[in-house]
């Protein structure tokens, strides 16, 4: 044998000798990890869905795997801010971001220099729940259903103002002022919340509210629901209608994964997999998620690697049906 053969020969016995020990450290790590506070960054404010839910799943994985998951707040740019921390950190499972639609697909059809791909640049961990919007008005405001609403916007082209805090909330405004041919300035914030905080201060006339807020905004008695995006009723509001009732095709829903940099070493992904699909299993978790408007979403990683890739594509169809330009 001569010495190329005798030398590639000694690498391909050397790799496969390193590969039970590889595979062994991997595995000895996952076990291992966490060592200290896991960082989770949510891409909205305080109280706005996300956040909400973020707090719920993250107190059940640090009792679970035993180290803090610390809540962070980075809002900004529809929740690329938040993402673009996440993309740059080290894939060592202690950065990790509580993900809206926004910030893991719909972005993508709404930005023009998108600064990561979704599909690309993040590691998918898992789903965990999803929800609808509700067009919420102030309850001074002159109409009590959809048809009414429109009619009175119809009459007021150009005059009225509706406040957005997410891609999901844009997607929903632009696209129902297409469908029921509505003329309505579109307002951004860095989160829902803030556009809820307008409307009430009579700075704008109206948002798209995440259901658990709605139901809060609706018991408090500040603002009144008038419809909600999703294509059927929710079980947790039945006698709230839906937009598709009165426009036909509207169908909007938002919701949420745990997402981290790419290329996180798999043990880790699915040590955090198994916390996550196991406190969603927990009655007192669904509970707590139904307070808030929200319904488990469990979808481990490879399915929810294939879902954010669909999504990416979804979206862009609403954005297009909704006539959004790129910014």
């Amino acid at each position: 044998m001569n010495l190329g053969k005798k030398l590639a020969l000694a690498l391909t016995l050397a790799s496969a000798a390193a590969l039970p020990l590889h595979s062994a450290n991997a595995q000895a790590q996952a076990q291992a990890w966490p060592e200290r506070p896991v960082r989770m960054l949510v891409p909205f404010p305080p109280g706005s869905a996300t956040d909400l839910a973020a707090r719920v799943i993250g107190q059940q994985l640090g009792a679970a795997l035993g180290q803090p998951f610390v809540i962070e707040n980075k809002p900004g740019a529809g929740g690329s801010i938040a993402g673009i921390e996440v993309v740059r950190a080290a894939p060592d499972g202690y950065t990790l971001m509580f993900a809206s639609n926004s910030a893991a697909a719909s972005n993508v059809a709404l930005l023009k220099h998108m600064p990561y791909d979704p599909r690309k640049d993040l590691t998918a961990v898992a789903g965990t729940s999803e929800t609808t919007l509700v067009l919420m008005v102030k309850s001074s405001f002159p109409v009590k259903d959809l048809k009414e609403f429109i009619a009175y916007a119809r009459q007021r082209p150009g005059k009225l103002s509706a406040g957005y805090g997410s891609s999901s909330s844009q997607i929903s405004a632009a696209l129902l002022n297409k469908l029921a041919g509505l003329d309505t300035l579109l307002v951004p914030y860095k989160g829902i919340p803030l556009a809820v905080n307008d409307v009430v201060g009579g700075v704008v006339d109206y948002t798209f509210v995440d259901l658990g807020n709605a139901m809060a905004q609706a018991k408090g008695g500040l603002l009144k629901p008038i419809a909600i995006t999703s294509a059927a009723r929710n079980p947790l509001v039945p006698d709230w209608p839906t937009l598709a009732e009165v426009t036909p095709g509207f169908d909007i829903s938002a919701w949420f994964a745990i997402v981290g940099p790419a290329n996180m070493p798999r043990p880790v992904v699915d040590r955090l997999y198994a916390a996550t699909q196991k406190a969603l299993l927990q009655p007192e978790v669904k509970d707590k998620l139904a307070s808030i408007g929200q319904v488990p979403m469990a979808l481990a990683p490879d399915a929810l690697k294939s879902f954010i890739a669909a999504e990416v594509l979804k979206w862009q169809r609403l954005a297009k049906d909704a006539n959004i330009q790129p910014e």
